[in-house]
């Protein structure tokens, strides 16, 4: 554990349930309340909706921990483009270690892929009641074919690969068994396993090209507890829109945290 006192930051190790180490940043606020931030997928704990939240939360004296999933940023694994299930499962390794320091983890902040996981985690484990999905998706299928191209599934079977270079520089490589990982998942389908008082904020970008607006006007459908947010003219990463963005966020965390205490009293 690394410590950084000038800007209360700590570097945290915790080890998930497949043996790997997971690496991420505790923002510390001095609050037992935590909020954890989980980046989209061939991202980190280093992107900039990850950085620019915890600053907002820890602007507003609320603690948060973002931390890179299996296979990204710093922390140990390959990475998947399935794999959300693996990923629900680091969450609840980073939550369980700061339940057992005897921290409260108030919300799940999920960007994406990341949100896709925050979502399977709520409906696998149902001791979180505060999820915001941040450009989720509400079927794995969408965009595939953008990303790979029209002949993705064929070349798959023939090769059992696809190699990319994303936009970071960093190459990876789509698998036959993760792509198949990831079409068994049906988002709708593991909502209707979420606790009905778990409380949900989805945020969307009404330019998103890469998962559609209609991904959160889908999820909306079928949560019972849900608040929906459209920022006009954002994209999939709010390039244009973070201010906005840490905005409604942070406005949604300080209302749960007022609702925790209300009942809790």
């Amino acid at each position: 554990m690394a410590q950084n006192a000038s800007f209360q930051q700590q570097k945290f190790i915790i080890p998930n349930k497949y043996g790997y180490k997971l690496v991420g940043i505790l923002h510390e606020s001095g609050t037992k309340e935590i909020v954890l931030l989980c980046h989209g997928g061939r991202a980190s704990k280093e992107n900039f909706i990850m950085t620019n939240l915890a600053a907002a939360l820890e602007n507003a004296g609320i603690s948060s921990f973002r931390f890179d999933f299996t296979g990204n940023g710093e922390s140990e694994g390959s990475f998947e483009i399935g794999g959300f299930w693996r990923e629900a499962d680091d969450i609840h390794a980073v939550a369980q270690h700061f339940q057992e320091a005897n921290r409260t983890v108030i919300a799940i902040v999920g960007h994406s892929k990341g949100a896709n996981a925050a979502l399977l985690y709520a409906s696998k484990y149902h001791d979180i009641k505060t999820i915001v999905n941040l450009s989720g998706c509400h079927d794995l299928k969408v965009g595939l074919e953008n990303r790979f191209g029209k002949d993705f599934l064929e070349r798959l079977r023939k090769e059992g690969f696809i190699e990319f270079k994303a936009e970071s520089g960093i190459n990876y490589r789509v698998t036959e068994e993760s792509l198949t990982d990831r079409l068994n998942i049906i988002m709708l389908e593991e909502c209707l396993h979420i606790d009905k008082k778990c409380r949900f904020f989805t945020v969307h970008g009404s330019a998103d090209i890469q998962i559609p607006v209609v991904a959160a006007h889908e999820l909306a459908k079928i949560l019972p507890n849900h608040k929906l947010h459209i920022i006009e003219g954002a994209d999939h990463v709010y390039t244009d829109h973070q201010a906005e963005l840490a905005s409604v966020v942070l406005n949604f965390i300080k209302e749960t945290l007022k609702l925790d205490k209300l009942n809790a009293s």
